[in-house]
């Protein structure tokens, strides 16, 4: 089975590549670097991936054991829609703290030149791919093909190991609180995607650490 999935993982990357309208892009092609991952967080208008746009977007490299904090991004989209209410509660993001940023299609490209071909890493990462899917699949004429690791998952299959549960009890809080909570790390204030994108890379490297010992 992981050979057929291995096989068809690179028929599909073989694909897209074939489809990919901007050879500039090609390096998303290269190998994957080893032990590289990029962890990247976005705030946004709202909470539907099929409308809502980005206002910011922060990403950090994570290199072996190490959160490279010294190798982030951190961007600003210009956006001159609405901004839901409820969301500007969330992350206080208003017309005005975005309207310096950078338009779409360069904040995309700069996305891209960053994470390059390494895995990308998030908490719910299906939202923020989405949103991004939506931007460059017209211009590029492919989606997002870098592997994806799901921090969430991670936590779910940690805590199933772990003496305090059984897949016979299989409720477990996934929320980003319990989350670092429970892995003893610190909680820099969430809906702040540059705090999100470090306290989900610090996540995902315990993660790694404990499930690598079960």
């Amino acid at each position: 089975m992981n050979r057929f999935k291995s096989l068809k993982h690179i028929l599909v990357r073989q694909w897209q590549q074939y489809r990919l309208k901007e050879f500039e892009f090609d390096f998303l092609f290269d190998p994957v670097p080893e032990d590289e991952y990029v962890c990247f967080d976005c705030e946004t208008t709202g909470l539907n991936p099929k409308k809502d746009k980005i206002l910011t977007l922060s990403a950090v490299r994570i290199k072996g054991n190490n959160v490279l904090a010294g190798e982030s991004l951190d961007l600003v989209v210009q956006h001159s829609g609405q901004i839901h209410e409820d969301s500007i509660k969330v992350h206080q993001l208003r017309h005005l703290d975005v309207q310096g940023g950078v338009d779409e299609i360069e904040a995309m490209r700069r996305f891209l030149y960053f994470i390059g071909s390494r895995p990308l890493v998030g908490y719910y990462l299906e939202f923020d791919i989405e949103l991004v899917n939506r931007l460059i699949k017209p211009w590029l004429g492919i989606a997002l093909p870098n592997p994806q690791i799901e921090v969430s998952e991670l936590f779910y299959d940690y805590q199933l190991k772990s003496q305090y549960h059984s897949p016979y009890m299989p409720n477990i809080d996934l929320s980003f609180e319990r989350i670092l909570e429970q892995l003893a790390l610190p909680n820099l204030g969430q809906h702040n995607a540059k705090n999100d994108a470090m306290m989900t890379a610090l996540a995902f490297l315990k993660l790694k650490s404990l499930l690598a010992r079960e």
